[in-house]
């Protein structure tokens, strides 16, 4: 993906690229839930991730070392969800970016949550970004 063109006077212009890795629709099961009710059993949610990162390096060795490992990101986000419960959907995204940031290298990242839990609707989502500084 092409993020940025950058022209320097005097220079060829050089163009800055982002690259994505998706996650999409990892099957978790929480406690989740406003209601004591609604936490008193696991449910299933999915969880949607999307981590930018310059992967060209990945691209041109053909080493993990390069890249983001996926299937740690996996583990760590159903661990997260073992261990804790939360009342909304939203501080569960927040808590998953939390423990993404502190865990992978990336430029930005994107979770989306779908919960299953209200009549006469697919799912309810919550969708959150955040940009390493």
């Amino acid at each position: 993906m092409l993020v940025s063109r950058e022209v320097r006077p005097g220079a060829a212009p050089v163009e800055i690229f982002e690259d994505v890795i998706v996650i999409k629709d990892l099957e978790v099961w929480c406690h989740v839930g406003v209601t004591n009710e609604e936490r008193s059993q696991r449910q299933k949610l999915l969880v949607t991730m999307e981590m930018t990162r310059d992967l060209s390096m990945a691209a041109r060795t053909d080493q993990l070392v390069h890249s983001i490992d996926y299937q740690r990101v996996c583990e760590k986000v159903k661990q997260l969800v073992l261990e804790k419960s939360w009342r909304l959907i939203e501080a569960m995204t927040g808590d998953i970016l939390q423990s993404l940031h502190s865990n992978f290298r990336f430029s930005n990242v994107t979770v989306e949550i779908r919960k299953f839990a209200l009549p006469d609707t697919a799912y309810v989502a919550i969708h959150m970004s955040r940009q390493r500084p």
